[in-house]
């Protein structure tokens, strides 16, 4: 079983938390010991940032992570190569969180292909068109056994959103907002109505909510409305603090007040 149905279907009644960083930063031979670091210190899931110049829907930190990646010398086929050396030493789900572009100079199938052999479980990619989702990149995906994560926002219609529910597989990523991501202090009505009105819908799968995510207020908003929670700029900005995982998880901890 994929690693990603298997942590859901084995936690229907715990709350889940995933982290996300940016590969090759702080620094360009640090991800594998980030990763795990993170798994050692109980985190369920991890998504792993592909840096890319461009980043449209991130916000500041993470931008400037991917600006030092890339400075660093991080490339795509090297960190598959950093992740296929821990293959076997990592037993929590990987997720690629990527841009388009590097993945299309590689070819969808190299992509894919390697992506098993390195034990990633999923993908994000979030300017992916569904259209080409569906025609290209799910045949590929299901072949490697790779779960392509989509994700929803306030803005994502109904019918788009069952339309998505019936056709992925794994978990869907809720975005907790149109924004950018960054950290917030809190989530207003607004978004919890999101909140409400997604759980309404009954979804097949479940659900994890990201964008935001800080603090105790807005990780407990996240965990009662969905399967877990995502945290990136927050960790992203403290492990660039501190320069060490374990530190900065500490810190995030005292801030999510676990």
């Amino acid at each position: 079983m994929n690693k990603i149905n298997q942590l859901f279907s084995e936690n229907k009644d715990r709350k889940l938390l995933s982290l996300y960083f940016c590969a090759g930063a702080p620094t360009l031979d640090g991800t594998a010991q980030v990763i795990k670091t993170l798994e050692r210190r109980g985190i369920d899931m991890i998504e792993v940032g592909i840096p890319f110049s461009d980043p449209m829907a991130d916000g500041p930190v993470i931008q400037d992570a991917a600006t030092k990646a890339l400075k660093n010398g991080m490339t795509l086929p090297l960190l598959f190569t950093q992740l296929a050396a821990i293959k076997n030493e990592v037993s929590i789900p990987l997720v690629l969180m990527g841009y388009l572009n590097p993945i299309m100079q590689m070819g969808f199938d190299t992509f894919f292909k390697a992506c098993q052999e390195s034990g990633v479980s999923g993908v994000i990619i979030p300017d992916l068109p569904f259209k080409d989702y569906l025609e290209e990149v799910k045949p590929l995906a299901d072949h490697y056994d790779v779960r392509v994560i989509m994700l929803i926002t306030p803005e994502t219609s109904e019918e788009r959103i069952r339309f998505i529910d019936d056709n992925t597989d794994g978990f869907i990523y809720m975005v907790s907002s149109a924004a950018i991501t960054g950290a917030q202090k809190s989530f207003d009505e607004a978004k919890q109505e999101y909140f409400r009105r997604i759980n309404s819908l009954n979804l097949r799968h479940p659900r994890m909510i990201g964008f935001g995510i800080s603090n105790r207020q807005t990780l407990q908003a996240a965990q009662q409305n969905a399967a877990g929670a995502i945290i990136g700029s927050k960790f992203v900005t403290l492990l660039d603090e501190e320069q060490d995982a374990d530190r900065a998880l500490d810190r995030l901890m005292d801030a999510l007040g676990n």
